[in-house]
């Protein structure tokens, strides 16, 4: 039996059928009368076509170590031209019944403070409404109710203009016992979950392996339990130098991490016994595809941001770091597929009218400022590099150190293999490279950075060469 399309004159196809004995066929000319063809091919047509959406999936609110009210930052961001937002506090999902004390007022640094009271109860108060917020007092305290994701999102989200997703900020420690050879060591492990259905724990452990190991087998086990699309990312490494890129790249079934985190405290670049986010990734691709044979990973930018009433240096604020993402429905399915395809980008400033990748080129258009200049840096490793690395030492003179060090690796880790200036530019696979990804440098200071004398960035996504 041959297996045939259904046709209806009008257009093209959708629906495979296998012609069964003659009688069938007036069944199929009857369909085709009623228009039933023509309106699977309507349907197909009216399927929108891949557009850029902003967001951010890194925030925190007064659910956490957030400085404001949850719909009062998710507003600002949609005001600011965001198409989503993900509200991850620490350990917490935004769900259920939730009272917020406002404390006494206290004088820092000469200003006076009080976390969710004053200037801000007042502001949100104006926004939404005495209705809206809730208040009480009991036994002398003074209480402000903390919306759920829930109610606000109805509140703020818009179809196919800005959109909610779930979240939080898995935050974990790792901690090892000092010895009679070792002082104590530890540091931070922190990973954000993005559209999870349930809660997800800490884990406890010796080293950040076994955290991120464990953590990433527990959104998959979730994942697979409930068919949802969820992702788990690394957060800022090298926030007190708590992850190294060695430990990092040897976590199965982990796909992101944070090339760019627009809180000052997080040192993307590194310091003189500290590799950058950018030789990270580096060091990390050329391992997982040479070394590790495990999947690339990808970069996402954020902005981790705790406070919103002041914007200066050495604030972790809003609108520094996001990620733009290429999908055809601004919906949380739609964005974590576009971006397990690797079909966004990361930005601290620079905007891309277009990303193209085949499986031989990877190719930038820039959407151009005046007077702002572009360089764009092709990086990537060859087949054939030299593996070797050397541990860091720690500078004579300073304190021993409670966390592990850096790897420096070869200049043919991670090299500029080609370098335009202008805003267009491409780069075809020589057939040697295990990766190439593409950074774009602008020229333009970037406006209330999270270190001084940042400059517009963004970074695509790595082609990975199909021969490698």
């Amino acid at each position: 039996m041959k297996t045939r399309i259904a046709r209806h004159p009008a257009g093209a196809l959708f629906l495979p059928v296998k012609l069964t004995p003659p009688g069938f066929r007036p069944v199929l000319a009857a369909l085709a009368g009623l228009g039933v063809f023509a309106l699977f091919s309507a349907h197909a047509a009216d399927t929108p076509a891949p557009r850029w959406f902003k967001g951010n999936l890194h925030t925190h609110s007064l659910w956490s170590d957030g400085n404001d009210y949850p719909e009062m930052i998710a507003d600002s961001y949609k005001q600011r031209g965001y198409h989503f937002l993900a509200m991850s506090d620490h350990n917490v999902l935004e769900e259920g019944v939730k009272w917020f004390e406002l404390k006494a007022p206290t004088v820092v640094k000469g200003e006076v403070v009080q976390k969710g009271g004053g200037a801000v109860l007042e502001k949100y108060l104006a926004r939404f409404g005495p209705a809206w917020v809730e208040q009480r007092e009991t036994g002398g305290k003074k209480e402000v109710r903390l919306k759920p994701l829930a109610e606000y999102r109805t509140l703020l989200e818009e179809s196919g203009r800005f959109l909610m997703i779930p979240s939080m900020e898995v935050t974990s420690n790792w901690k090892r016992p000092k010895t009679a050879t070792e002082p104590e060591l530890g540091g931070p492990v922190h990973m954000n979950l993005t559209n999870p259905v349930a809660h997800v724990a800490p884990v406890a452990a010796d080293n950040a392996l076994e955290i991120m190991q464990k953590s990433v087998d527990a959104v998959l086990a979730q994942r697979t339990k409930s068919g949802q699309p969820m992702f788990l990312h690394l957060n800022h490494p090298n926030f007190v130098w708590g992850v190294t890129a060695e430990e990092l790249m040897q976590v199965h079934h982990e796909k992101f991490f944070e090339v760019y985190n627009g809180h000052p405290g997080v040192h993307n670049d590194g310091d003189a016994t500290r590799l950058s986010m950018d030789a990270m990734w580096d060091a990390i691709l050329t391992r997982r595809l040479a070394e590790l044979k495990l999947d690339v990973m990808y970069g996402i930018g954020v902005d981790d941001s705790h406070e919103y009433h002041q914007m200066l240096l050495g604030k972790s604020n809003p609108f520094r770091g996001w990620i733009m993402v290429r999908a055809r429905f601004l919906t949380p399915e739609a964005i974590v597929n576009a971006m397990e395809a690797g079909d966004f980008y990361s930005s601290s400033g620079v905007t891309l009218a277009d990303v193209r990748r085949t499986d031989r080129e990877l190719a930038v258009e820039i959407q151009a400022e005046p007077g702002v200049t572009y360089v764009t840096q092709f990086i990537g490793t060859r087949r054939g590099y030299d593996p070797t690395s050397q541990l860091i030492p720690t500078p004579a003179g300073e304190a021993a150190r409670k966390t592990l060090p850096h790897r420096r690796y070869s200049k043919d880790v991670g090299a500029v293999l080609a370098e335009v200036k202008g805003t267009k530019a491409s780069y075809t696979l020589k057939g040697d490279e295990l990766y190439v990804r593409a950074k774009i440098i602008s020229s333009k200071i970037k406006s209330n950075p999270g270190v001084a004398g940042e400059v517009e960035t963004a970074w695509t996504q790595p082609l990975v060469n199909p021969a490698k």
